[in-house]
């Protein structure tokens, strides 16, 4: 049976890019944004960043994408972090 790595690597992105959705929809439900860390986001976008920086140089599309998304989410973790929490950001 072959397995194309390319697929192994989507599947595990696509779980990557879901990571922070259920937090995304807590966050707008409740409107609190007490307990999100802006230091954990930051560090969010800068490791995408770097791993979007590789998958340019790979040419893997699965890194791109994945690091895309999630780097999305992050911002906006971020931005309802700074709607939400007013001065906190």
């Amino acid at each position: 049976m072959d397995i194309n790595p390319e697929f192994i690597g989507l599947l595990g992105g696509f779980l990557s890019c879901i990571t922070f959705v259920p937090q995304i929809f807590k966050t707008w439900k409740s409107k609190s944004v007490q307990d999100i860390s802006v230091h954990t986001f930051m560090i969010v976008l800068a490791s995408t960043i770097i791993w979007i920086g590789y998958g340019i140089l790979k040419d893997s599309i699965s890194v791109m994408l994945t690091n895309i998304v999630v780097f999305l989410t992050a911002l906006i973790m971020l931005w309802m972090k700074w709607k939400f929490g007013g001065k906190e950001v």
